[in-house]
């Protein structure tokens, strides 16, 4: 895979992926503004499955776990402008600002199509990336628009971009049966659960009588099945939706936990 990135500083970049797949599991640790130049992606979460192509712009808030799935589309790479909304940045900008607690949304990417108050911000910034001296301001200046118009659109985002807390603790019997094909180490799951690794494994047990990496194979394994046989997906496909990060160590699992490859069960769909 060959990725490339223009940066006009650490929170604005122009990120291109010339390979025809890219797959990472993700929790973001701040928000993301993205633009579609090329390609598209497929974001993949517990309650919503995504999909993004040129054009379009939409928001993840931080603190989501996600699978993401890069591919370049019509001979065009999988190419992005990407906007980091930071903590400190916005701290500054809700600083002498009042949050409406009449508009609570439930979290999850918020999409604004090609909206052209949104476009033409991050469009401005494409010269950018080819100039040396910079000007000294532009990114605050930038992120500073982009968030303005976010609000003119969604006054509810003000419920993601304005909460600065951590994770509080919260069941963890739900949370990881709802997130368990997110690839992540034990130490994010502990994060998003409101718990110290220690207190996390030791939670854990004490929920599921196993430790994690076991439970999360098994429970990868069943879904994958489920959709194997259920959904008639590919293997491949699979493979990447269920948490497993190669398709190698994906079919060793698999023939060992039910005694039979996943080819298999493709090969007799067919041959049906």
């Amino acid at each position: 895979m060959e990725y490339l990135a223009k940066y006009i500083t650490e929170d604005i970049k122009l990120s291109c992926y010339e390979d025809k797949f890219f797959k990472s599991d993700i929790m973001f640790d701040q928000h993301m503004l993205v633009w579609f130049l090329s390609g598209e992606t497929r974001i993949v979460q517990a309650a919503a499955t995504y999909v993004f192509g040129k054009g379009d712009i939409f928001l993840i808030p931080r603190n989501q776990l996600a699978t993401i799935i890069n591919y370049p589309k019509d001979g065009q790479p999988h190419k992005t402008v990407v906007m980091h909304l930071s903590t400190e940045r916005l701290k500054d900008f809700y600083a002498n600002k009042t949050i409406d607690s009449g508009r609570l949304k439930p979290p999850g990417i918020y999409s604004f199509s090609n909206h052209p108050l949104l476009e033409s911000c991050l469009a401005s910034l494409i010269p950018y990336f080819d100039m040396k001296d910079i000007p000294e301001d532009i990114a605050a200046i930038k992120i500073t628009e982009a968030i303005s118009i976010l609000r003119t659109l969604d006054r509810g985002v003000d419920h993601v971009l304005g909460n600065f807390e951590a994770p509080g603790k919260i069941n963890l019997s739900d949370y990881m049966e709802k997130n368990f094909m997110f690839n992540l180490p034990m130490e994010k799951f502990g994060y998003l659960t409101g718990r110290s690794l220690t207190t996390f494994k030791r939670d854990f047990k004490k929920a599921f009588a196993m430790t994690p990496q076991r439970w999360l194979t098994q429970k990868r394994l069943q879904l994958a099945h489920y959709q194997l046989t259920e959904k008639k997906k590919r293997p491949l496909d699979v493979c990447y939706e269920v948490g497993f990060e190669n398709l190698s160590h994906f079919s060793f699992a698999f023939k060992k936990q039910f005694g039979y490859a996943p080819t298999e069960l493709l090969t007799r769909r067919l041959g049906n």
